[in-house]
């Protein structure tokens, strides 16, 4: 077995009850975000590890503060945050933007890097209230939260973990609906994480109602009984870096590059990338 302290494991952030310390300035950077948020009236929701703890007590070291907003509402924000002297910059249109000052910074996310789920109203409507650093706010649901953390699967980091620990937390008390409508015709992927759970809590598995097995378990049982001959390979959406050679070599389609341009993009701010 690995040692604890190899350096794999040493990558890692650690799940503690142990709350976090933020340095004084990256505690200003947050509570100023957040208040320029609630000044302004525009839609958004604290997800990340600030949520995770909400939601589970468990606390994670985190360098950032994730801000989940509509992709329409996103440049707004950062021309918000740019005319209060915030260098901002957008990532990646497809699903982020960050905002910067004395080395720290917030993360403006509109959805999954993959494209696939994409934050929208209903997402900040069935958000909680919550205070963040002495400023009120607001976190995103459980549910959401859960399907925030679908595709974050990667070698490098893999948010399983994150959603089984939502589930033992709420005693499996969320809106399964809801859940399974958020993954939509990745269901599989919600399938995969609660068996994680069934395998790490065992002496818990009623925390998932037997209506969510029998559904998700009749729609394996239905497609096993006439598998699709044109089904596309989704492997990219996964991790584009470990499918890497379906795609290169093996000529599997690469349907990541056409989830991403269908996806609602983040619009640049004008002079955006400039520093006050």
């Amino acid at each position: 077995m690995a040692n604890r302290a190899s350096k794999a494991q040493t990558e890692v952030a650690f799940t503690s009850s142990i709350p976090n310390s933020f340095p004084p300035e990256q505690q200003a950077l947050f509570r100023e975000v957040l208040a320029s948020f609630e000044e302004s009236g525009r839609p958004y929701a604290v997800a990340g590890a600030f949520a995770l703890q909400k939601h589970t007590g468990i606390f994670r070291s985190t360098k950032d503060l994730d801000i989940f907003l509509p992709a329409e509402s996103a440049s707004g924000a950062l021309g918000d945050l740019k005319r209060k002297g915030f260098h901002c910059e957008v990532c990646d249109p497809v699903w982020l933007a960050k905002v910067h000052r004395d080395g720290y910074f917030v993360d403006l996310i509109t959805g999954m890097s993959n494209g696939v789920i994409t934050v929208d109203d209903t997402w900040i409507e069935g958000a909680q209230p919550a205070n963040i650093l002495g400023v009120r706010t607001q976190i995103l649901a459980a549910e959401e939260l859960m399907a925030s953390k679908l595709f974050v699967t990667r070698r490098e980091r893999f948010d399983g973990a994150d959603i089984a620990h939502v589930i033992y937390a709420l005693q499996g008390k969320l809106d399964w609906g809801r859940v399974l409508a958020l993954a939509g015709e990745h269901w599989e992927l919600v399938l995969w994480n609660l068996i994680l759970f069934r395998y790490v809590y065992p002496a818990q598995t009623k925390y998932i109602p037997e209506s969510v097995w029998k559904d998700l378990l009749r729609r394996v049982a239905e497609q096993d009984r006439v598998p699709s001959q044109t089904a596309k390979f989704r492997g990219s959406l996964v991790d584009d870096a470990m499918f890497a050679i379906d795609v290169e070599e093996w000529g599997l389609e690469n349907i990541l590059a056409d989830s991403q341009r269908r996806a609602k993009k983040i619009e640049e701010t004008a002079k955006s990338h400039t520093r006050p």
